[in-house]
């Protein structure tokens, strides 16, 4: 399971002023504390900063990876604020996300053809959000061709079903899950990767639904998951779901996390 901590985006109130206040102890500090909870990269959103971008993605690159030997997951739409974060980074870094919208594949094609950075595949499209599996094969299959035909080798890619909320429509989680297995099916090689809260929003208690959510998708076989990794509760629960699903000889990953306490809330 591929873990991307999802806490250093401006959208959060501490994060914006501390990205605005330049405070950059604050910031390795959140990064810290989610790459020793488990996360494989942490993820950099400066979204909220508008014109200034490019400048605060640099710099977030740059501050998160003076402090953690980790990649960072660039989320952001814009070709030259990717390209401007990937100039300052180190190693093979994700990128979150290329989409079938035209406007944004487009644009989005340039920067990670033929290279060998992680991309993140958003099942939209200029039709809007997919509601049922079939919508999300159809442009599942779009992105991956549209992708392997330009140079991104197929391990390479994180299809993201789309995760709506269940509130809105009760059918969402299972089109969801079914579409996992699908994707995870046909084509052989690709990952499957969500941000799974947007599930329970609208709802009270929704870490309950979350963890329950992330069980099922692991079980249809999703591997990858965009969460908050300080979230010990989840990160037992998935440790234990790979296990269940037959994703850890003789309860390896199980035994290592039991002797390391991370069952321990």
């Amino acid at each position: 399971m591929l873990i991307v901590g999802e806490l250093i985006n401006a959208s959060r109130k501490t994060i914006g002023e501390a990205i605005k206040a330049q405070d950059v102890e604050y910031i390795q500090k959140v990064a810290k504390d989610e790459f020793v909870a488990g996360a494989n990269y942490i993820d950099v959103n400066a979204g909220i900063f508008v014109g200034k971008e490019l400048e605060c993605l640099q710099w977030l690159v740059k501050t998160v990876q003076d402090v953690v030997d980790a990649p960072c997951c660039i989320d952001s739409p814009d070709p030259k604020a990717i390209e401007a974060a990937l100039s300052v980074h180190k190693g093979i870094a994700m990128i979150n996300s290329i989409s079938l919208e035209k406007v944004r594949y487009d644009a989005l094609i340039p920067v990670v053809a033929g290279t060998d950075l992680k991309v993140v595949a958003l099942c939209m499209s200029d039709e809007g959000m997919p509601e049922t599996m079939d919508d999300r094969l159809r442009i599942a299959d779009k992105l991956i061709n549209g992708l392997v035909q330009n140079n991104v080798p197929l391990d390479h890619i994180y299809v993201d079903p789309l995760v709506q909320p269940i509130s809105v429509n009760s059918t969402f989680a299972v089109e969801f899950i079914n579409s996992v297995e699908a994707i995870m099916t046909r084509f052989k090689g690709v990952h499957t990767m969500c941000g799974l809260s947007n599930i329970s929003y609208g709802l009270p208690e929704r870490k309950f639904m979350n963890h329950a959510f992330a069980i099922m998708a692991i079980g249809k076989g999703l591997d990858g998951l965009i969460i908050n990794p300080l979230d010990k509760m989840m990160m037992a629960s998935l440790i234990t779901a790979e296990t269940l699903a037959g994703r850890d000889d003789y309860c390896a990953k199980y035994l290592k996390a039991y002797r390391n306490k991370q069952f321990e809330m």
